[in-house]
Order: structure tokens, then C-alpha cells, then sequence
């Protein structure tokens, strides 16, 4: 694989908040790298992200900055119908890629992405599920290897958010939220999930019309545990992260939050964070190091594009589950040799 230069050429496609903010990221907390090129089909607004960095070029296409001879690796942070396109763009000119998630929006996409990188014959796709660099994540993880706790039986999940964004659906709460905790429950547990069940009571009256929410999933795993994610994106007080394992020995929870608590005018408590770049910013800031780290070795580390597929997969089943009702199957293809 080749070794890539000291100081990383990285082209961002996507210059919306996740976009911008890796720029932010790239250029002013992470080491080892620096942005030489940022693609938006806006523009205006590509240039304007541009402008703040010295030597940072503009584009409106992703092949353009790809050719650059400047650009030794692409975050691609665009909308996810655009990722299939990009990321065999990449794939093309041997560029190693960050992507957030989600991979592709659908499972086929995703496997089409996965036969392409495979004819590479070597990883070239890292995938931005970003709490797998979260301390506590981190943490939780390497307690559950040690093995002290015995098997997982039960992983208890809760994911909050303030409000759901305009134009937001009841199938935008799997697809775009608890595909979170989808890959957590594959990296955690270290099992493939294998059925999906999802329920959902009267809706909040906080929920915009329309909007199944909240929502309980279930996960079932081929290492026999049981998963479930009470997902509640209009819960109006902040944003929330929280996950137990319940293991035959003992159980572990994390996302707590409790890093200060206060006590005044009769009255205790702490901090809510009001979104997802609040409460993960050490985690994207972690991710982007060990990505940009791994490039430079020239190496792929992280998760892969089968991480991105299974995810997708899973989205699929429990989109069924929710609008057809019952226990949905999760269909998955022989894993390759090259993500074992």
C-alpha cells in the first residue's frame, strides 16, 4: 500500500455543518493534515468554506478535486445518495476515503460499493461511525473484551434529540439515528443482527404531524443477545446517548453525562448537550486523528464497507418492521475474506 506524504492533501466533499465542521477539524485541532480542496454542487458556498483556508481550492465536482495533485485523501460528507458516486470516484484514483455515514442509503448500493472496493483487493474505506472513538464507547468495548462480565445477554440503548429536523419522517428515525446504534450493537457484542422488530406507541405531542415518534427497536443477534433502542428525536430537553450491556456477571452502562454535577439555590444537577457534535465532538476529533494516522502509514483502519453494508441491510429490515409490522429478517451475503 502506498505511504502517504507527510502532511495529508485532503479533498472534503460536502460543505454543509458535518462538512464544515471537518474542515474546522482538519485545519485547527488535528494533526498531520491539511485541507487543499472542498466540493459543494452550491457554489457559492464552496468557495466561501474555501476562502478560510490558505491554499484551499473550490469545486462543484468531486472529480475535480480528486484529480488534484495536491488531494492524498477525500472525507466525503455529502448527502447519502451522493456517497455511491464519490466513493467509486475514490476507488478510481486510489484514494484512501473517510466516509460519514451512512455508506449508501440501501443495501444494494452498499454491496455494489463493497464488489468494487473487493476488485482493489485491499480497503481503501474507512466509515464515520464515529462512538466507536467516543471515550466511554471505548471504554465499555474493552471492558465487554476482557470477558470479566461473561457473555452479553442484553444491550439497553437510548438516543435523544432536541427536535427532529424540517422535512424529517418516521423512517429518518432508523435510517438516520439508529443506524447508531445498529453498528454499536455489531462492534460492542461482536454479533451480526439477524432480525429487527420495531414498536411505536402514540406518538409525543412534541412530534410534527405525520412523525412516528418515539419508536422501540429490537434488535435479535446471531450470538444470541437481545438489543433494544428506544429512539425519541423530539424529546425536547437535549440530547442524550446512553447504552447498558447486561452481561451474565454484571452490567456497564455509559452516557450518563454526569462529568459535573452541581449543586445551588437549592437544587442539583448538570449539563445537557443540545446535539450530536456537542456531545461527540472529542469522538469526530479522535476518529478524523486515527484516520488521518492510519493514511499516513498507509493503512485502513476503522470500520469498513461491510460495516456500512450490514448497517444498510439492517436499515432495510427495520423499515419493514415499522411499516409492515412483526419481526423482519435481516438478509445479509456471505462476508469476504477481505473484511474478516
Amino acid at each position: 500500500m502506498t505511504q502517504r506524504p507527510h502532511t495529508l492533501g485532503v479533498a472534503v466533499i460536502g460543505t454543509g455543518k458535518m462538512g464544515t465542521d471537518h474542515v474546522r477539524r482538519v485545519q485547527e485541532v488535528i494533526s498531520g493534515a491539511r485541507v487543499t480542496a472542498v466540493v459543494d454542487v452550491d457554489a457559492e458556498r464552496a468557495k466561501s468554506v474555501a476562502a478560510r483556508v490558505d491554499g484551499c481550492t473550490a469545486h462543484t465536482d468531486p472529480a475535480a478535486a480528486m484529480a488534484s495533485a495536491d488531494v492524498d485523501a477525500v472525507i466525503i460528507a455529502s448527502p447519502g445518495p451522493a456517497h455511491e458516486a464519490a466513493l467509486l470516484m475514490a476507488f478510481e484514483h486510489d484514494l484512501p476515503v473517510l466516509c460519514e455515514k451512512p455508506l449508501t442509503p440501501d443495501a444494494a448500493s452498499a454491496l455494489r460499493v463493497l464488489k468494487a472496493e473487493q476488485k482493489l483487493g485491499r480497503r481503501r474505506v474507512q466509515v464515520g461511525f464515529m462512538r466507536r472513538s467516543d471515550a466511554e464507547y471505548t471504554k465499555l468495548k474493552a471492558l465487554l473484551e476482557t470477558g470479566q462480565l461473561g457473555r452479553p445477554l442484553m444491550l439497553h440503548n437510548r438516543h435523544r434529540n432536541v427536535a427532529s429536523p424540517p422535512g424529517w419522517t418516521s423512517e429518518m428515525l432508523i435510517n438516520d439515528s439508529v443506524t447508531h446504534e445498529m453498528d454499536v450493537t455489531r462492534w460492542l457484542l461482536g454479533h451480526e443482527i439477524t432480525a429487527v422488530t420495531v414498536l411505536a406507541p402514540t406518538p409525543s405531542a412534541n412530534a410534527p404531524d405525520g412523525i412516528r415518534d418515539p419508536q422501540f427497536v429490537v434488535f435479535e443477534t446471531d450470538g444470541g443477545a437481545i438489543v433494544d433502542v428506544e429512539i425519541f428525536v423530539n424529546c425536547g430537553f437535549g440530547y442524550q446517548v446512553q447504552a447498558e450491556v447486561v452481561c451474565e456477571r454484571g452490567t456497564a452502562r455509559v452516557g450518563d453525562g454526569h462529568a459535573m454535577v452541581t449543586n445551588a439555590a437549592g437544587r442539583w444537577g448538570g449539563i445537557i448537550a443540545q446535539d450530536y457534535i456537542e456531545r461527540f465532538a472529542d469522538a469526530y476529533d479522535r476518529e478524523v486523528q486515527a484516520w488521518v494516522d492510519a493514511t499516513r502509514r498507509g493503512e485502513v483502519t476503522g470500520p469498513s464497507a461491510w460495516d456500512g453494508y450490514a448497517v444498510a441491510a439492517v436499515c432495510e429490515a427495520a423499515v419493514r418492521a415499522l411499516e409492515e409490522g412483526g419481526r423482519v429478517p435481516v438478509d445479509l451475503v456471505e462476508r469476504p475474506a477481505l473484511y474478516r
